[in-house]
Formats: structure tokens, C-alpha cells, sequence
């Protein structure tokens, strides 16, 4: 039996697909970025606190019912725990001390207070039974939104570390301090992944976790366009894995706990070549873990199929977030209205996964149902924790009401391939690909609606799936019920058909959707719900 399989059973009980091991449940993964516990509204913290342990400690709790609990601490450039390389006294006092800046945020006085963010972390995992994996985001940019003030003062904001501040004119990507594509690092100078290796090792070698998680989505750009040779990215990320997978190695030689090795990564592997990812290196390179990642939001398509093909030895997860699709900005940033992923969305997705071969799901933003930024984008709810436990179940996620949608998102770097992006001309039809999985005898007739960013009530519109012509529907914000209203449609921009159940097939189905009068139309979201027989929640 090969280490990686060793692993995985030792770890979760499960394995990857095509082993002796396939009936077993999937894997339940949840990442937790720790921002949010100062940024959302919860039931565990008053808004006029800072930030705490207890806090941290809340946050792993209330998601039970996952396999393993993946702690995002900070962005990737400033410890969030008790480092020898860079530490909280090194940052807070000495370095932002020399720009006077002398009040550090709630993570800094956390910090130097003597909290410890990975062994909190560590420790309420292991009281609470579940896996402890520290998510690592290998070329964060959040910060960059900071950068042209900053230089213009001459004073790096809290988030900018050391290393960051006295070498972004020699590593950054590009000259814009406004575009945060070109305020991160370039990984063709090698300082710039040995910074990051040397803090994960630190990691590794201090803490006993359950792994490790290489974030390439927070931010996906690590190489300046047209300046790294292919091979030459491939080279430099798989080096990178195989010091990081060498480093786990070495701890589970001292104290003999496995240690997993995961990916986040873009889930359309057509991105992966500008980032230097190549699957079967990098599965060779010892990863046991590839998490396929939309980066902000919850979509659906085949992208587990094509990535199993390149890699079907090595485990492969579905993330999933808290939104479909989000608007245009009412401010500033994270002030863009949302649509809230329903629960039958994520049994959906998760069963759709599964039927590509997938071995589990990972959750990302999950705490972003809550209050946050401006109540405009409200009205809120409280996260739909009841889901977690229930994704590892193939047969229940299978048997519950289908919701399949395609969607815009929104215009993103790491999301030129999505598979909705339509601006219809009349009599020009369109036709959109929509993977679906129904369950015989299972689902009943169901909904298609449309939905525009603009009023399409003068617009005549005609939907055909598979080749059958729809008739029309009266409209409802609701495909199914759920509990959120925010951010739901109209009458005006949305258009119902009825969709009889037999014309729904397993795997690709084509729905052609023409405009028969009317200017053009613009379709930001194209969803089919299919309602299940009474079967118990």
C-alpha cells in the first residue's frame, strides 16, 4: 500500500475512488478563514469585542459534523502564531512601531497578548474529534487594496509584513499599485517561495496537524504574464510541493501521525497552466488531497470528470460556497448583493460530484450568511450548519430535490471559463450545456427560470431542453422553497417554463434558449428544479 493511501485511511477511514474503499462516506472538509469571526454578526461574539480564543474556538464547534476543520491564519505573510521567523513583537512593535503605527488591530493584540491562533486552533480540534489542517495562502493579495495609499503615506498597513514591504518594488508582479494582480509576488525570483516555505515549514515542524492545505486560489496570479516559460512555473510550484510534502514526511518520521498534503485549486484546469499546476506532477509530488475550487462561488459542471482522468489515484473534492452569483457593487468592496446557495443547491452539487467520481466536498465562506459589511445586502440568516453532516451522504444528497443552475458569477480572473455568459440577440439562439445527475424514479417535473440584470417583462423568450420546446410558466422567486429573500429576482427580469422530468437526462443536456422579440436579452442565471417524492429531511 503506497503512502498515500496509508494516509488517507489512517486520517479520515476513507479513501480515494476506484480503491477497496469507494463505498466509504466522502470526505466533509471546511475551510474557516478566521476573518469573519470579526467581520460577521454570530450568537458567540458582541461586535464591540476584539478577537479571541474563545472566538476561534466558537467557530470550529459550530461546524460539526465535517471529517476535517482547515484554519486559515491571516493572509499568509504575518504568523498567526508563535513563530521564530517573523513573530508578533517583530511585526506589531519593532517593524509597524517605526511608522508609528502603534495600535495594532484585534489580531495583533491577540497576538501579543501571548494568544497562539494554530495551537487554539490545534487544541479544539482534537476536543471536538475532528481533523486539524492549517490552509495556507501561498500569494494573498487582499492587502494590495492598501498599496497606493500606503506608498503614498510611506507607512505599510497592518497586513503588509516585512518581507513584503521592503521587496515589492523587487518582486511584485506588475507596476499598478491599484490592481491587485500586480501588487503580489512573482514566483520566478526565488526569494519569493522560500519566504513562504520557510513559514510552513515553522509550521509544520512546531505544531503536530493533520496537514496541510496549499491555497493557490488565494490569489491565483504567481507568475508576470509572458515572463516565466511553462515549463519553468511547473517547475518552481512542483519544487515547492515537494519541499512542503518533504517537510511532512519528517514530522511523521518523529512522531509517527500521518500528515495529508491538499490543494485548492482552480476548478477548470485550462487556468492551471498560467499558474504552473500540473496535476500529475504535483500527485506524484505526494498531494493526497486536490480541493476544485470556482473561488468565490458554488457552480456546477464536469470538472471532476476531467480531473479524476488526470489524476484518478489521488483524492479529489468539490468546494462549495456560500453564494451562486453576486451583483454590481452598492459601494465599495463586499458590497455587492448575493444569492445565497440553498440547501437542495448543495446536496445537489455534492451529488453531481459524486457521480463524477468525486471523494468528498469542502466548504469555503461557509460563515457569510451573516450580517457583514451593509445591511442593504441583507436581509441575513444564520449559516445552514444542519447541511454539513448530511453532504457525506451519498444516497440521502441523491434522493432530495435537484436544484441545477448555470451562472455569471461575476467578471473574475480565475473564472474566464465560466459556463453561463450569454448576451442573446433575437432570433440568434444559444445553447448552454447544464451537466445534471436525476434519480430515477425519484424526481418529479419540474422549473427552468431564466434571470437578467434588467427588466426583460417586453422581451418573448423560448427555452428548448434537449430539443423539446417549453411552455411557459407563471413566475415564482422561489424554483423550490428556502428560506433566504435576498437578492431573489423579479417578475420583471425573469422568465418560468414548466420542465417535464422526461426530457431531463444523465450528464450533458442542452438547453437552447432564443429571443424571439425584443433588443437582446442578457442572462446572468439559468436554474432547473426538480422536486423530489416526500422523502425525510
Amino acid at each position: 500500500m503506497n503512502s498515500h493511501l496509508r494516509r488517507l485511511i489512517f486520517l479520515f477511514g476513507v479513501c480515494v475512488s476506484g480503491s477497496l474503499w469507494a463505498d466509504s462516506p466522502p470526505l466533509v472538509f471546511y475551510s474557516n478563514d478566521t476573518t469573519h469571526i470579526t467581520s460577521c454578526d454570530s450568537p458567540y461574539r458582541s461586535g464591540r469585542e476584539g478577537f479571541s480564543g474563545d472566538h476561534l474556538r466558537a467557530s470550529i464547534r459550530e461546524a460539526a459534523g465535517v471529517d476535517a476543520h482547515l484554519l486559515q491564519p491571516g493572509l499568509g505573510w504575518i504568523p498567526w502564531w508563535k513563530s521564530n521567523i517573523y513573530s508578533p513583537t517583530e511585526h506589531y512593535g519593532t517593524f509597524l512601531g517605526g511608522f508609528g503605527i502603534t495600535k495594532p488591530n484585534s489580531y495583533g493584540r491577540y497576538l501579543l497578548e501571548g494568544g497562539d491562533v494554530v495551537a487554539t486552533f490545534l487544541d479544539e480540534c482534537r476536543k471536538v474529534g475532528v481533523k486539524a489542517i492549517v490552509s495556507y495562502r501561498v500569494n494573498d493579495g487582499h492587502h494590495v487594496r492598501e498599496l497606493a495609499k500606503a506608498l503614498e503615506e510611506k507607512k505599510p498597513s497592518q497586513g503588509m509584513s516585512r518581507f513584503y514591504w521592503e521587496n515589492y518594488e523587487r518582486f511584485r508582479i506588475g507596476p499598478d499599485s491599484a490592481d491587485w494582480s500586480q501588487g503580489v509576488f512573482d514566483w520566478s525570483h526565488p526569494e519569493v517561495p522560500a519566504e513562504k516555505l520557510a513559514l510552513i515549514r515553522e509550521l509544520i515542524e512546531t505544531y503536530p496537524l493533520d496537514g496541510i492545505e496549499l491555497d493557490f486560489l488565494r490569489h491565483w496570479v504567481r507568475f508576470a504574464p509572458d515572463r516565466t516559460p511553462l515549463e519553468e512555473r511547473r517547475a518552481i510550484t512542483t519544487a515547492f510541493v515537494r519541499e512542503v510534502r518533504a517537510a511532512l514526511d519528517a514530522a511523521e518520521a518523529k512522531d509517527g501521525r500521518e500528515r495529508s498534503l491538499c490543494l485548492r485549486v482552480p476548478a477548470i484546469v485550462a487556468l492551471h497552466d498560467e499558474q504552473g499546476i500540473h496535476l500529475p506532477d504535483l500527485a506524484g509530488a505526494g498531494v493526497d488531497v486536490v480541493t476544485l475550487s470556482w473561488s468565490y462561488f458554488t457552480l456546477q459542471d464536469d470538472s471532476v470528470r476531467k480531473v479524476k482522468a488526470l489524476i484518478p489515484a489521488t483524492s479529489v473534492l468539490v468546494e462549495m460556497t456560500h453564494t451562486t452569483l453576486t451583483g454590481k457593487a452598492l459601494g465599495g468592496s463586499g458590497t455587492q448583493p448575493y444569492l445565497r446557495t440553498t440547501d437542495e443547491q448543495f446536496y445537489t452539487t455534492a451529488h453531481l460530484a459524486y457521480e463524477q467520481g468525486a471523494d468528498g466536498v469542502s466548504l469555503f465562506n461557509f460563515p457569510y450568511y451573516r450580517a457583514h459589511v451593509i445591511p442593504e445586502i441583507g436581509p441575513f440568516d444564520e449559516p445552514p450548519f444542519h447541511v454539513l453532516p448530511k453532504l457525506r451522504d451519498r444516497e440521502f444528497v441523491a434522493r432530495q430535490p435537484h436544484c441545477y443552475f448555470l451562472t455569471a458569477a461575476r467578471k473574475d480572473v480565475a473564472l474566464r471559463a465560466l459556463p453561463l455568459a450569454a448576451l442573446l440577440q433575437r432570433n440568434q439562439p444559444q445553447t448552454f450545456t447544464m451537466e445534471m445527475a436525476p434519480t430515477a424514479g425519484v424526481h418529479r417535473d419540474g422549473l427552468l427560470r431564466l434571470r437578467s440584470d434588467e427588466s426583460i417583462a417586453d422581451r418573448v423568450i423560448e427555452v428548448k431542453v434537449n430539443g423539446t420546446l417549453l411552455e411557459p410558466a407563471p413566475f415564482t422567486a422561489k424554483s423550490l422553497p428556502h428560506r433566504y429573500e435576498a437578492w431573489l429576482g423579479t417578475a420583471e427580469d425573469s422568465r418560468c417554463f414548466h420542465c417535464p422530468i422526461g426530457l431531463v437526462k444523465q450528464g450533458n443536456n442542452e438547453i437552447e434558449v432564443t429571443l424571439r422579440e425584443g433588443i437582446r436579452v442578457r442572462i446572468i442565471y439559468l436554474e432547473v428544479a426538480l422536486p423530489a417524492e416526500a422523502t425525510p429531511r
